[in-house]
């Protein structure tokens, strides 16, 4: 038995050992790149490019059935189309999110803008509220927007509900990058608790829930039409808010020229006869697809966002009912 377990440690060593030294090596190379001009970046993005697209031909299926099943009225021409432009921007966003591993504030704040930044800070300062929860999608290039706190007044907090990514080496690159800008990121399974500690705080937080992926069925609460599907939603940010008393806003992004980003925050309110107890998620998720209708080459189509339907859930429900009863 303690053969068992000096051998468990061992390996727990040796992989806490390789994590560190990829997560070095990542990190080397990401601030060697980082250096260089946006220009030169966005040559590497366009061989990336020819890589990911034509050679690697990475998640093409998936983004191709993600795209038909959006826009069913697309031809098979508009479709590739749009496929194409999304490769490109995906790949400008690996490469400006390696950018920020050095980028400055005056570069920051050059290539990113943030309107409605006022009526966050009324929303603290003139109408009380200890927190406002922002809505992202991951649309345009979600990573820049870690660099708010650069924006906001000094007493704001700022944090971000972020999952950690399977691969601990590219879990800890992220969190370094995001973190540079002085927001926190608060692990999805510990929202709550940070929160309700912030709240004890009484700290004026502003948190970025980015809620536009697919559930696990154990999390599945809420189905909203999106995008011709019926569509599985995160509705935490809305449950945590109401108990806290939670701002809501949206945010808004859009891209004029490669490069240069825009992101414009509007304030989200409940209707006054409410339908649902997830009118703000159902809210949020219109506001999401009229976002992506706009300029759907900036989704990130990769992920299989529909790969669990409301039948299947219905029927996982109604199967644990007749086990429980």
């Amino acid at each position: 038995m303690q053969y068992s377990f000096l051998k468990r440690r061992y390996y727990e060593d040796m992989r806490d050992k390789w994590t560190t030294w990829v997560y070095y090596v990542v990190l080397g190379v990401s601030h060697l790149l980082s250096w260089l001009p946006f220009r030169v970046l966005y040559v590497l993005s366009d061989g990336l490019y020819f890589l990911v697209y034509r050679v690697v031909r990475y998640r093409r299926d998936v983004v191709r059935a993600n795209l038909s099943g959006s826009f069913p009225e697309k031809s098979r021409e508009e479709v590739v189309a749009i496929e194409r432009e999304f490769y490109h921007f995906f790949c400008d966003y690996i490469l400006e999110t390696v950018k920020l591993t050095s980028i400055s504030r005056k570069s920051m704040k050059k290539h990113i803008s943030f309107r409605g930044v006022e009526q966050v800070e009324d929303a603290f300062r003139k109408e009380g509220h200890g927190f406002v929860f922002l809505y992202l999608g991951h649309y345009c290039n979600w990573e820049w927007v870690a660099s708010l706190p650069w924006f906001l007044s000094p007493e704001i907090h700022c944090g971000q509900i972020y999952h950690p990514i399977y691969n601990k080496a590219v879990d800890r690159f992220f969190l370094k990058i995001r973190g540079k800008f002085g927001g926190e990121s608060i692990p999805m399974k510990a929202t709550l608790r940070r929160i309700v500690e912030l709240k004890r705080q009484q700290r004026p937080t502003m948190i970025g829930f980015i809620s536009d992926q697919l559930p696990k069925w154990e999390s599945m609460h809420f189905f909203v039409p999106f995008l011709h599907r019926e569509t599985a939603v995160f509705t935490g940010a809305e449950q945590i808010g109401r108990q806290v008393g939670a701002a809501y806003f949206f945010a808004d992004m859009s891209r004029p020229r490669r490069g240069y980003y825009e992101c414009t925050f509007r304030r989200m309110e409940y209707p006054e006869a409410p339908v649902t107890d997830y009118d703000m998620t159902a809210l949020f998720m219109q506001e999401l697809e009229l976002m992506i209708r706009r300029a759907p080459q900036y989704w990130l189509w990769t992920h299989k966002r529909w790969k669990r339907t409301k039948e299947e859930w219905l029927e996982r429900k109604r199967h644990l009912a007749h086990r429980a009863s």
